[in-house]
């Protein structure tokens, strides 16, 4: 029986991006090389260049794939606490040496808010539980729900990016403690 290309490439594929996550952490982003992801993959360059044009678009892929993609969506419960579980994972993602390191080089060298399209899947949970409570009366009827959620993480975001404080548990709760204050005026 002859192998199968999409599994072999599948298979390729994960190698490459826990390659790269690795030795980004291990030896930095400036001395991150194709070659090196290529060798630990063991595969080809070719391989690589085929599905990324450069480093910087492999890491932001390999963290998309291999570290945002492990996300538990739970049951809601009482808001306050469904919101602080949802801040605190964000604060956590962002904490996480791997992230914070790839991240600011990603962010920096694309010029792009690459964080906040890793963030987009809390943010859509945050989104959809305010929508909820919005729903149920948990919140006033005329809360804007997007501009809600932007409230609870951009505080986050710019904390992370410019090291105003740190990054904690306390520091989550308190937004969400803050924000409900007026959302439920």
């Amino acid at each position: 029986m002859a192998p199968d290309p999409a599994r072999r490439s599948d298979r390729s594929r994960q190698a490459i991006l826990v390659a790269a996550l690795e030795l980004v952490e291990s030896v930095g982003y400036a001395k991150l090389t194709i070659e090196s992801v290529a060798a630990r993959a063991r595969v080809g360059k070719q391989t690589i260049y085929r599905w990324w044009s450069s480093k910087g678009a492999l890491l932001f892929d390999a963290l998309v794939e291999l570290e945002a993609s492990g996300r538990v969506v739970r049951p809601w419960g009482e808001l306050g606490d469904d919101l602080k579980a949802e801040l605190r994972a964000a604060v956590d993602e962002l904490a996480r040496r791997r992230f914070d390191q790839v991240c600011r080089v990603l962010v920096h060298e694309a010029r792009t808010d690459l964080v906040a399209l890793l963030l987009a899947p809390r943010r859509v949970v945050l989104e959809q539980r305010l929508a909820a409570a919005r729903r149920d009366g948990d919140i006033r009827a005329d809360v804007d729900v997007p501009a809600a959620a932007e409230l609870l993480l951009a505080p986050v975001y710019q904390r992370w990016l410019l090291r105003t404080g740190p990054l904690s548990g306390s520091f989550s709760d308190t937004l969400v403690d803050l924000t409900l204050r007026a959302l439920r005026r």
